[in-house]
């Protein structure tokens, strides 16, 4: 899991002098960004404070000092709510055991009054499918037992198979694009359940038996997954493009109800094939 410090440097390191508004005087830097106490003084706090925030050493800071950094750091809206998130969380939060996950009843009614012609698929925090209509799973995982759902310990993990499984990653035609979201996802979820056991072993495990997820892990990526294209190569209906959705659970905030649809006549005509 990451910490504040370490999003606090990765963000610093981005953003040069000149993007700050800062005149340099040529010569050497030994940072590639801003240093902490350029940094410090933009934000109008201490440099000492700063380090000891960015060191993990200063306790809570308030949200006028987190918004003044996330302002000098550029971050977007969903980095400034990932900042805020790592620094609510304890200095060494301990990892617990969660419940497994359920998709709450009106979201599985949704997905029922969506029928079987438009692909669907309900995602837990971590990315586990919790449900899926006929469609959805012929789409994107037609080699997976159907039911695999309903039981916990059988639930297809989508970060898994786009990373794991071939046939995800020969699927998606733009997979390198996807493969990032779902790691900056991923991450941006971290930052909301710190303590979550299961999605901190995901990530683990992911680091090692990805070199490309450890790559796409390092460069400190965060967004929400909200809207998108997918390019896909399918198996059985040939090439399809479709546009997703999210859709956001008032009574499961950290679950999601995925909607795909057709990009062009060609794709709909291959999902009419499922």
């Amino acid at each position: 899991m990451e910490g504040l410090g370490t999003f606090l440097k990765s963000r610093r390191d981005k953003v040069t002098p000149e993007q700050a508004g800062l005149r340099t005087f040529g010569g050497a830097r030994r940072v590639p960004g801003l240093r902490r106490e350029e940094l410090a003084q933009l934000a109008g706090v201490s440099a000492g404070y700063y380090t000891r925030l960015e060191q993990g050493q200063a306790g809570t800071a308030s949200t006028q000092v987190l918004d003044a950094l996330a302002r000098v750091l550029r971050l977007d809206r969903v980095e400034t709510a990932h900042l805020h998130n790592l620094a609510q969380q304890p200095a060494a939060p301990g990892l617990s055991e969660p419940p497994p996950e359920e998709p709450h009843p009106r979201v599985l009614s949704l997905l029922g009054a969506l029928g079987e012609t438009t692909p669907a698929i309900v995602l837990g925090r971590r990315g586990d499918v919790l449900a899926w209509n006929r469609t959805g799973h012929a789409l994107f995982a037609e080699h997976v037992p159907f039911d695999a759902p309903w039981e916990p310990g059988r639930r297809p993990s989508i970060p898994r198979m786009f990373f794991l499984d071939p046939h995800s990653r020969d699927l998606h035609h733009n997979w390198e694009e996807l493969a990032r979201i779902h790691v900056a996802y991923l991450r941006l979820t971290a930052g909301r359940f710190p303590t979550d056991a299961r999605l901190a072993a995901l990530i683990g495990e992911l680091t090692m038996r990805s070199d490309e997820f450890a790559r796409m892990w390092a460069i400190g990526e965060v967004s929400d997954c909200t809207v998108g294209t997918m390019h896909l190569r399918h198996p059985t209906v040939g090439a399809a493009s479709v546009d997703y959705q999210v859709w956001l659970q008032p009574d499961s905030p950290d679950h999601r109800l995925e909607i795909y649809t057709p990009r062009d006549p060609s794709s709909a005509d291959a999902l009419r094939m499922l």
